[in-house]
């Protein structure tokens, strides 16, 4: 009977096992059977949230109006106050198209069924930009050797976990180096959008606060007075800017228009390129965009591979077996988001 039992618990497993393989096996006949939209249905566009969900809908609105009349379909707008709402917003499949930074991006691409369409280029003509850390220039929470040496001591404002300068570049390039684990050494943490943790640095209500190169220059124009009390005390290496991703299911000549669109935007002469470059410079100082495809998101990939590594490599494990289990997890991990980028198939 014993038997009977151990083999019917068996031929249980086997079948829950098959059926799951099936299940995983179908996900991207399922995903790739997706209707594309309908050709009068309107193209959902997300703004990543830089400031606030009101100020991003209203410095977008006008590009996105001239968007509308560029590809003939009528374009509506997802605003939001998180990266985490947006990114949800994603997932459901509420959002067509949308303006992303790295490490989103580099997800949406990956696991969302996206393509990079565009990047955006600055005024200052570099590739990139720079993540900061900023603190009021008065003691006694102003030097880099203090917040190293006693981070329990200080109070931080970041970003999100998905936000690129705001979380993934200062904990991998700062803070993990520096034994600093960025959620636990701290007396106390917010997260919110850059400005907002600039503003809580700047009025005394935390000490420093993870930002970007781009967004203070912005944040300086915008609230010179509190700036005039911040001062950068670390800066990263380079980081790629934002991208423009469109669903995989809207037909390559569409994907086509947006792109062009795009890269035409803020290029031409006279009273409506002048136009256009000022709707640019409301936009966090955007010079216009560029052609992109996938690879431009390999830098992303890189670094959010590199922050996992780290702290696979730190975490504390049960034994060596489970620590290789998930190091070679993340190299498999790494090795698919690689394969997704690196195909610029239409």
């Amino acid at each position: 009977m014993h038997a009977f039992l151990r083999r019917f618990g068996n031929f249980l497993d086997t079948g829950r096992r098959a059926a799951l393989a099936l299940a995983v096996g179908l996900l991207p006949l399922l995903a790739a059977a997706q209707a594309p939209p309908a050709a009068d249905a309107p193209v959902r566009f997300g703004i990543l949230p830089l400031g606030g969900a009101f100020e991003s809908r209203s410095d977008w609105d006008p590009l996105l109006a001239e968007l509308s009349r560029a590809i003939q379909r009528p374009v509506s707008v997802l605003s939001v106050n998180s990266y985490e709402a947006l990114e949800h917003a994603i997932q459901r499949g509420e959002v067509d198209m949308a303006f992303l930074s790295g490490k989103m991006a580099l997800d949406a691409v990956t696991q969302q069924r996206m393509k990079v369409v565009a990047q955006v280029v600055r005024h200052d003509g570099l590739p990139g930009y720079r993540g900061l850390l900023l603190t009021r220039k008065a003691p006694p929470f102003n030097t880099l050797k203090e917040l190293i040496d006693q981070p329990e001591r200080w109070r931080i404002a970041r970003g999100e976990r998905q936000s690129v300068s705001g979380f993934i570049v200062p904990q991998l390039q700062f803070f993990l180096p520096n034994h600093i684990v960025m959620e636990t050494r701290f007396l106390s943490e917010v997260v919110g959008t850059h400005q907002a943790n600039a503003l809580a640095v700047a009025n005394n209500e935390a000490d420093v606060a993870t930002n970007n190169s781009a967004d203070f220059e912005r944040f300086k124009l915008r609230f010179p007075a509190e700036a005039q009390r911040l001062q950068v005390l670390w800066e990263s290496e380079l980081i790629p800017h934002a991208q423009i991703v469109v669903r995989r299911e809207y037909p390559p000549d569409l994907r086509i228009r947006v792109q062009a669109f795009l890269v035409a935007y803020g290029r031409g002469k006279g009273p409506r390129g002048d136009a256009e470059r000022v709707v640019l410079k409301s936009l966090h100082d955007l010079a216009g965009f560029v052609a992109a495809n996938n690879t431009s998101l390999l830098p992303a990939a890189k670094l959010a591979y590199q922050l996992a590594l780290q702290n696979a490599k730190t975490a504390q494990w049960v034994n060596d077996a489970a620590r290789q289990a998930r190091l070679q997890r993340l190299e498999t991990g790494y090795a698919g988001q690689l394969a997704v980028l690196k195909d610029v198939s239409p």
